[in-house]
């Protein structure tokens, strides 16, 4: 039995679940583990405790792990912390351990694997893209139930499919943090922005932009001029709307964010056009090729505003 860790935000469970409907494509016996949803002890290490969004959608079908499959599948790491001469042994016969934790852009061994415990965000495009439009058929938002709020998404949908809209993501929030900072931070800069947003007009000169972000005052005063248009109501549980109106945009210009990653992989334009930053993190080294490998048909985009 292969079992996935389920965590983090909207866009890691979705990319969690991604995976899981690709193991199960090819015949593995998967499970996905949600039960850091429960632990708090777990969710200590996020600035904001996350819910179990893949309930929201009621398309989604899957098989939730039991304690005991997970025990079967860990063994002993299940109740007890590993000894050092574990460690060692585990670092040096790798097939031994039960849980395997991606450390790498992009795991093909993950497929092979017929009893292991998965634990990743799998945010690489080559997992699952052979299987996307399915997908796009199971990820389908419920209707919301503010009777107001679900009224302004179906009115800025409809404006979204009438012009040539570009969705523009720029995500701030837990990223100002000190530790995320340094992660994350100064990759979205300006200049990439700057560089998206023209390499848009270039190809449509009639875009327009629609932006989505965590602070949409600072959105208004650095980006957007009188044309464009900032959602900025979904708020709350109602946030992950934002996602499905990215996807109703004919365009997307993502952040460093899977958010911002699943409203472009939902969107079900042929002819589309989905630009993201050259790196995710920045412990993380472009290598255009093999970027452009794992993320095939995407437009990649340097801090600096250039092509990698």
């Amino acid at each position: 039995m292969v079992i996935v860790k389920v965590m983090g935000g909207l866009g890691n469970q979705l990319q969690q679940y991604a995976l899981y409907r690709k193991l199960e494509s090819i015949g593995r016996d998967v499970r996905l583990d949600v039960s850091w949803f429960r632990n708090t002890g777990e969710q200590q290490s996020v600035l904001a405790r996350r819910e179990l969004e893949l309930e929201y959608f009621t398309r989604l079908t899957y098989r939730e792990a039991s304690p005991e499959e997970i025990r079967s599948v860990l063994g002993r790491l299940w109740e007890e912390p590993e000894s050092a001469m574990a460690k060692i042994r585990r670092k040096v016969f790798p097939g031994s351990n039960p849980c395997f934790e991606e450390w790498d852009l992009y795991h093909e061994q993950v497929f092979q694997f017929t009893d292991k415990y998965l634990v990743g965000y799998w945010a690489c495009e080559k997992y699952y893209a052979d299987i996307l439009s399915g997908l796009r058929q199971e990820i389908r938002f419920p209707a919301c139930e503010d009777e107001d709020i679900g009224r302004r998404n179906e009115e800025a949908a409809a404006r979204m499919k009438a012009v040539e809209s570009v969705s523009v993501h720029v995500r701030r929030g837990d990223y100002l943090d000190a530790a995320n900072r340094a992660l994350f931070g100064e990759i979205c800069t300006d200049a990439y922005y700057d560089a998206a947003i023209r390499f848009i007009r270039e190809r449509y000169p009639a875009a327009r932009f629609f932006f989505f972000s965590d602070d949409t005052a600072y959105v208004r005063e650095h980006y957007a001029d009188g044309e464009d248009e900032v959602i900025d109501w979904n708020v709350g549980r109602n946030s992950f709307y934002d996602m499905m109106l990215m996807s109703c945009c004919r365009h997307n210009i993502c952040a460093n964010s899977t958010f911002s990653f699943w409203g472009a992989r939902l969107n079900d334009n042929k002819t589309k056009c989905m630009i993201r930053p050259s790196i995710h993190k920045n412990t993380q080294k472009c290598v255009p090729e093999q970027m452009k490998e794992l993320w095939q048909g995407w437009t990649l985009i340097t801090p600096q505003g250039g092509l990698p």
